[in-house]
């Protein structure tokens, strides 16, 4: 099988082998990560739902990505992918380029007492388990967010009373045209699960910074954490986490309740009953039924309380 050349960059091109369901490479311009043409994305979100990326590029290192995106012709989109919990990835697909940060960029590693350098393709669990292991606290929550440190840094991620804001001293940003700024807190412009950071910049790594603890207090709240979010969100289903952001003064999932749509179902997708604020994938859900259910509670809660839900999952690509 004959590979069609990239569109849009010399590097080194994963099509896949429709005969054999394998790889061909190509090794072109010296750029070292993994390109996948129409890349299927469903398997790499939690929703297990939605259509492919019209590339997945994997890095090989942050010199490769800035490599990368040097060469990509400015009009290509860019999207930043964690491990999709926050996400619903449309049934059309998504246009352009979708980065994954793999494990080169998964390392925690400490600075002192109390800081811990981050890759961004780092989970929420290494980071706060790293922090343990140092006698770090005040990462604790991070346990409970689940993404990658390039995530919840651009998404301000939070969770139990604490936010990415109040431990975040600065991150590297590898920009679209592939420069590598370093951003303080103060420049992130950061409001409730938002940032000022532009479309197509990646979240390479970022500096935490926690107080001096010790580790079995540490722990003890980790799985404190734990156990409370086992106890009330449907963590064993395939979910995308919280669906809506809690409006001034209020919990998303009371009006979602008081609205009555508790365990309200649209094909394969469900308001879960045990979280009003999680939407769930029962089984064969396709994005759109996902979407299409949010839309619906959206509707139900304005025209029951008068409030406008926002939505919190993301959601990317062509309908």
């Amino acid at each position: 099988m004959t590979s069609a050349p990239h569109p849009f960059v010399s590097s080194e091109v994963e099509t896949p082998n429709a005969a054999h369901g394998v790889s061909t490479s190509l090794d072109t311009n010296g750029v070292r990560g993994k390109l996948t043409s129409n890349a299927p994305l469903a398997p790499l979100v939690w929703f297990k739902s939605g259509g492919t990326a019209q590339w997945l590029f994997e890095p090989r290192d942050v010199a490769d990505l800035q490599d990368f995106l040097a060469g990509l012709a400015p009009e290509v989109p860019v999207m930043a992918l964690g491990l999709g919990s926050n996400l619903i990835v449309r049934d059309g697909g998504v246009p352009g380029v979708v980065v994954r940060l793999g494990k080169a960029f998964a390392r925690v590693e400490r600075v002192d007492e109390t800081t811990l350098d981050c890759g961004g393709g780092a989970s929420g669990i290494l980071v706060s388990s790293t922090a343990r292991d140092h006698g770090i606290a005040g990462l604790e929550f991070l346990r409970s967010i689940p993404g990658t440190v390039g995530g919840f840094v651009r998404m301000n991620g939070g969770a139990y009373g604490r936010e990415v804001k109040d431990i975040l001293i600065d991150c590297d940003v590898v920009t679209r045209s592939g420069e590598v700024v370093s951003l303080p807190v103060s420049e992130l412009g950061y409001t409730y699960r938002h940032s000022n950071l532009t479309d197509g910049s990646i979240v390479v790594a970022a500096r935490f910074r926690g107080h001096p603890g010790e580790s079995a207090a540490i722990q003890a709240e980790m799985d404190r954490i734990s156990a409370a979010r086992e106890a009330s969100q449907p963590l064993r289903s395939k979910t995308g986490g919280s669906t809506f952001k809690n409006p001034d003064g209020g919990k998303a999932w009371e009006l979602v309740d008081k609205a009555g749509c508790r365990g309200l179902t649209l094909g394969g997708a469900q308001v879960s009953e045990k979280h009003t604020n999680f939407l769930i994938n029962t089984g064969e859900a396709t994005s759109a039924e996902i979407e299409a259910l949010g839309e619906e509670v959206r509707r139900r809660v304005k025209e029951q309380s008068g409030v406008d839900l926002q939505w919190e999952i993301q959601r990317v690509g062509r309908p």
